[in-house]
């Protein structure tokens, strides 16, 4: 079994400090639309955030981040990985950023196919180190990272744990296209209408 962890944890700086998993995107606050998303392709959800997000999470569990300071997004997927090894079953936990509003419908199918460890989506050439699926046995040695104060980047440690990256297509766009800035929420908006 597979969950998912939609990590919504950041400061949201470059957006004016806005939390952007409360940005509207056609109508729809950007973690209602990765909600959306995600919740048809795993077998239970949760929402990685440092914010009051309780009242709009649905019946997500809203996962705070164990570690002080806004350690970043791996901070996140070890919120996500404690959260799971507390469900039967559970191997996988795929995770995705909240400013990804176009994840493609078979992003999970399409990692887990793989059959490796840590499949990390890629898309014209890029790597998106925070959409991958990751092994639930990964919560001890990633534990073991954030407490030594080491590298924070997520593809550092995706590259410890030895990982192979899984290509989408980007047609009719980037299905990773992030929205961290004003700029880039209204390209997306342009793009939400041009693909309706």
């Amino acid at each position: 079994m597979i969950a998912g962890v939609i990590l919504a944890g950041g400061l949201s700086s470059r957006m004016g400090g806005r939390n952007k998993a409360l940005v509207e995107l056609g109508g729809q606050t950007l973690l209602a639309r990765l909600t959306a998303r995600l919740a048809p392709q795993v077998n239970a959800l949760a929402i990685n955030s440092n914010a009051e997000l309780d009242e709009v999470a649905g019946a997500s569990p809203v996962l705070r981040d164990r570690f002080a300071g806004f350690p970043g997004p791996l901070a996140g997927l070890h919120a996500g990985l404690c959260w799971a090894e507390g469900i039967a079953g559970v191997t996988h936990v795929a995770t995705v950023s909240v400013d990804t509003p176009f994840l493609p419908a078979d992003f999970v199918s399409r990692l887990n196919e793989v059959g490796a460890g840590v499949a990390i989506a890629r898309s014209e050439g890029r790597l998106h180190p925070t959409c991958a699926l990751w092994p639930v046995s990964l919560r001890a040695a990633l534990e073991a990272v954030l407490q030594s104060g080491t590298s924070r980047r997520v593809l550092d440690f995706a590259e410890a744990a030895g990982y192979v990256a899984v290509d989408f297509p980007a047609v009719p766009f980037d299905p990773f296209f992030n929205v961290n800035t004003p700029e880039e929420l209204a390209r997306a908006e342009s793009l939400l209408e041009s693909a309706e």
